[in-house]
């Protein structure tokens, strides 16, 4: 609908650079103009579970996803409505208290590995990225940073990764490349391929009859 505010997806594996090229999008429109989500703010809840049970959840498969909560609010956000976009606690994996106001604006960016996977997330993107970036350098980043922000060790990163992370990129974020509109390699560090997002956003805008 033309007069809905512009949702673009950005999909693409764990380190792949997705929050990156989300950054680089808001850098090159304007912060005035752009919102965005996450999708690892919308985890479930897995508070019935004791910690040792919930350092077994597979965090990578499309059913630890509260998709209904992220479609309602990525629908209430393109109808021009604020959210209260919930706090995920990765090193206690539970769902805070708190919550992040997110008021609306001409753009809405949504990024995490599983947004092309989810048909229901899909559907409301106009415009659907997925950020390539290769498997050795994709993991170096998460170990990374899985030890730097949510305290884990590196036995239990590669446990995971082997695990979880690479065969449910194989089952589920590699495939859902074939949805998406624009493909870009190495992540945010492409700024050709973030000059051609943005022009394709200002024209889009300009076609709904918003900024340029």
């Amino acid at each position: 609908m033309p007069d809905r505010r512009l949702i673009i997806g950005v999909a693409g594996g764990a380190g792949s650079g997705k929050t990156t090229v989300a950054k680089g999008i808001v850098r090159l429109l304007g912060a005035e103009h752009v919102t965005s989500i996450t999708e690892d703010s919308y985890y479930k809840n897995f508070s019935q579970l004791t910690p040792e049970e919930r350092t077994h959840i597979n965090f990578d498969h499309p059913d630890a996803i509260d998709a209904p909560l992220l479609v309602d609010h990525l629908r209430r956000l393109g109808d021009g409505q604020a959210i209260d976009e919930p706090v995920y606690d990765f090193v206690t994996h539970l769902r805070q208290a708190e919550t992040r106001r997110v008021e609306p604006r001409d753009v809405v960016i949504c990024e995490g590995i599983l947004i092309l996977a989810l048909a229901e997330v899909r559907e409301l993107c106009a415009i659907k990225v997925f950020v390539h970036t290769d498997d050795d350098l994709r993991f170096i980043r998460r170990l990374r940073r899985d030890i730097r922000d949510r305290g884990r060790s590196v036995e239990s990163v590669i446990e995971q990764y082997i695990q979880q992370v690479r065969p449910m990129h194989e089952a589920f974020v590699e495939p859902s490349r074939r949805y998406a509109d624009i493909i870009v390699p190495e992540g945010g560090h492409n700024t050709v391929a973030l000059d051609l997002i943005a022009a394709r956003v200002r024209d889009e805008l300009r076609r709904r009859g918003g900024p340029a």
